[in-house]
């Protein structure tokens, strides 16, 4: 009989909890009804963004998204790219083949420091008396943080930018294409005018 009755007294307070406990949600979610800044947020894409070019392309938005600052902040952004790299060259006499892919980062439509950074350069000459041709093909990750400071309140777009920087003399081509992709958006206070000793 005990056992019975605490059982019942058990189950009924289970159901009251269960009844009270949507009300005490929803009532707090009411004092609330903006959605929270986010401190971290992330993007990522899976396919070639950027087309090969002979010369130096335009910019090109790669990866976008946004971010809802409560307080003035600063942005700590890391854009992680897949970049391919092709360059041939051919003699006699001799010729040269370049090719880059240069990456920025805009908040807003400003361009975040530190600019654009080469994520990977490659310059090839060939100089001989005999007919030779060299090629190479490359394929490699790279990642670079950028920093944007006081950031005022609200909701931001970051935009992920980059571009194919070619060029040559003699007979030569080159190009290069952005594949895969991350992008990484972290609001923090940086400690700024700090000397740190190694």
């Amino acid at each position: 009989m005990k056992t019975n009755a605490k059982t019942k007294r058990l189950v009924l307070g289970l159901l009251a909890m269960s009844l009270v406990l949507p009300v005490a949600l929803s009532t707090g979610y009411a004092q609330h009804p903006q959605q929270p800044s986010a401190k971290v947020t992330a993007k990522t894409s899976d396919h070639v963004l950027v087309p090969e070019t002979t010369g130096t392309g335009d910019w090109v938005t790669v990866m976008t998204n946004t971010i809802k600052t409560a307080n003035a902040k600063d942005l700590f952004l890391t854009a992680a790219l897949e970049v391919g790299l092709f360059t041939r060259t051919d003699t006699p006499p001799n010729s040269s083949a370049r090719a880059s892919v240069q990456v920025r980062v805009l908040r807003d439509g400003q361009v975040v420091e530190p600019g654009a950074i080469a994520y990977s350069r490659r310059l090839q000459t060939l100089n001989s008396t005999q007919p030779i041709e060299l090629s190479l093909d490359t394929l490699e990750a790279a990642s670079f943080s950028y920093v944007d400071v006081d950031v005022p309140v609200g909701v931001h777009t970051i935009e992920v930018q980059a571009r194919v920087d070619t060029g040559g003399s003699g007979d030569f081509s080159a190009f290069g294409v952005v594949g895969k992709g991350t992008l990484t958006v972290e609001s923090v206070r940086l400690i700024k005018d700090e000397d740190v000793a190694l």
